[in-house]
């Protein structure tokens, strides 16, 4: 069998790489057997390297990293079936090729001919359908409002996707004897219908069982009909006619509804028992066309949820782009201008001018380099790495960046650290960010020649925590903005301000499990303190991690269903 990477998220979602037996695979931008449209993945970012039909990976300096299964990729590191990857935004699922003769190896749809059916009973699929199969109060009706009661419990308590799809198999083979059964819906990059729960009431001997095989014909007519099917392939089946064991050959009742909402086929429900053991009648489709209805419903939901959001996104993307580009370009304008200066300076052979030009560059990088940094941090969903850290030597470094900031506004920065601190657990890249940009806020708020800056560090031991504050003697926070003061893009500065630097803070803050304060007045300064755990079980696990939604990834897809 060969072996194939399998894109799981990212833009690329559904493509399947065949991995050649002897050949080095490359992921990246400019791989040409590997091909992803991802921007967030290096040109050349890992090598995916077979030895003696076992794989290998290894990252290539790549600048987001290379990760197995959580696990940051630091050397060659053998690859497993089954092991996820991830580079960027893409997440591949790494195994074997599975069987492809027809399907899914828990269904398959026969071919012409192979398999006989035969039509019993059908049922519309409509919004009537949702309230119950018979209206009379009978047995059966009792008997059916479980059903649809137990339906509407499930919509309305999961929202995971593949939960109530498995839930509501669990649902019908409490109520309708199955032996085995299937939720079949459009899905992939490129949609085809596929099986994506299935089911079977006797546990399966064998590691690899026997694909459950259905009438094409009769999955065709619910898609297309948008009604429900009772059927039986003992009625056109030769075979029965001869009076051999229906239980040999397995002759089937089986009952097929749509899942569909209004004008919306989103797939079909099917389930069938021998009928040796048990046989299916129009009640039972009309209910289980109810609850395919129901089903849909949910789906719906889902869509309309999944529609709305994608709006807000890129709403929200609109907006970041607009911010951002308006920030760079004042930045480059700042940069052309400083470059003019030294130009002319350098015309002139006067140094002076040359120096005053190059000031305006320099301070034009600073603000460049500090707003890549903070839309890395802002963008990037990780926990942090956390190492015992000496926070004195870490805060030495911050201040001897920005001294020439204060310097050239004749501001003064003063600095009180607890001499008695301890090395913490903390991620020094994060702190380090944090802390510069509470000190760039505090430098803007302040006046040149009168403007005080202080940065604080103690700890405290019996809250286990490091308290990191920096004070500023400004004009204070209108009360009017404090409602925003961590919202991304925000910003009172104006042309100065890109509004990310207080809320990358929050999230670096908030990732090493502590929490940010602000004390301000009108004409009485502010102060910003970021309470940090030093106890290791109060802060997060160190992890390079997939993000938040990583946690709820599925298995791999299986081969699309032929249609």
């Amino acid at each position: 069998m060969s072996l194939i990477l399998t894109v799981l998220k990212g833009p690329d979602k559904g493509k399947r790489f065949v991995l050649p037996d002897n050949e080095p695979q490359m992921i990246g931008r400019s791989s040409e057997s590997l091909p992803l449209t991802d921007q967030t993945i290096s040109r050349r970012h890992a090598e995916l390297t077979p030895d003696e039909g076992r794989w290998f990976i290894s990252d290539l300096q790549s600048a987001n990293g290379s990760y197995v299964n959580g696990q940051r990729v630091m050397e060659r590191r053998l690859l497993q079936a089954g092991d996820q990857i991830r580079t960027g935004n893409t997440v591949f699922v790494f195994g074997r090729e599975l069987p492809r003769e027809g399907s899914h190896p828990g269904v398959r749809l026969a071919r012409p001919g192979e398999l006989d059916s035969h039509v019993e009973a059908t049922a519309a699929s409509n919004e009537d359908s949702m309230i119950m199969a018979v209206p009379e109060p009978t047995e059966a009706a009792v008997f059916q409002l479980k059903v649809i009661y137990e339906m509407t419990q499930l919509i309305g308590t999961v929202t995971n996707r593949s939960q109530l799809l498995e839930r509501t198999l669990d649902v019908v083979f409490d109520y309708f004897q199955a032996d085995r059964g299937f939720i079949l819906l459009m899905e992939g990059a490129q949609p085809r219908w596929q099986p994506v729960a299935v089911r079977h009431r006797m546990p399966l001997k064998q590691p690899s069982p026997a694909p459950i095989t259905v009438s094409r014909t009769i999955v065709n007519h619910v898609l297309k009909r948008g009604e429900g099917v009772l059927s039986s392939n003992a009625m056109a089946d030769k075979r029965f006619a001869s009076g051999e064991s229906v239980q040999r050959y397995g002759i089937r009742s089986a009952l097929c509804a749509p899942i569909r909402f209004k004008d919306n086929t989103f797939g079909v429900l099917y389930l069938d028992s021998q009928i040796a053991n048990y046989t299916y009648t129009e009640d039972q489709l009309r209910l289980l066309t109810a609850v395919g209805v129901q089903i849909g419903l949910a789906l719906n939901n889902e869509k309309l949820y999944a529609e709305r959001v994608q709006r807000e996104r890129l709403a929200a993307v609109g907006q970041t782009v607009a911010s951002l580009s308006h920030s760079v370009k004042n930045i480059i304008q700042g940069l052309k201008g400083g470059a003019e200066v030294v130009e002319l300076g350098l015309r002139k052979q006067n140094m002076s001018i040359v120096h005053n030009g190059w000031d305006i560059v320099a301070r034009n990088l600073d603000r460049i380099s500090q707003l890549t940094m903070n839309m890395l941090a802002f963008s990037k969903q990780r926990r942090p790495e956390l190492e015992m850290t000496n926070l004195h030597a870490l805060l030495e470094e911050v201040i001897e960046l920005v001294q020439h900031q204060f310097d050239a506004k004749k501001v003064a920065l003063i600095t009180e650290l607890d001499p008695n601190l301890p090395p913490v657990p903390a991620d020094a890249g994060g702190v380090h960010q944090a802390v510069l940009n509470l000190l760039a806020n505090a430098l803007e708020a302040v006046q040149p020649e009168s403007g005080v800056v202080t940065l604080r560090c103690f700890w405290d031991d019996p809250a286990h925590q490091v308290h990191l504050s920096v004070s500023d003697n400004g004009e204070g926070i209108d009360p009017s903005h404090r409602q925003y003061l961590f919202l991304p893009f925000h910003s009172t500065k104006g042309q100065r301000g890109t509004g990310l630097g207080l809320a990358v803070t929050k999230k670096i803050v908030e990732e090493h499990g502590g929490s940010i304060t602000v004390e301000s007045a009108p004409q009485a300064g502010t102060v910003f303190t970021m309470h940090l755990p030093t106890d290791p079980g109060q802060a997060p696990a160190s992890t390079e991690t997939l993000g938040p939604e990583a946690s709820n990834l599925e298995e791999p897809p299986p081969p699309d269903v032929p249609a």
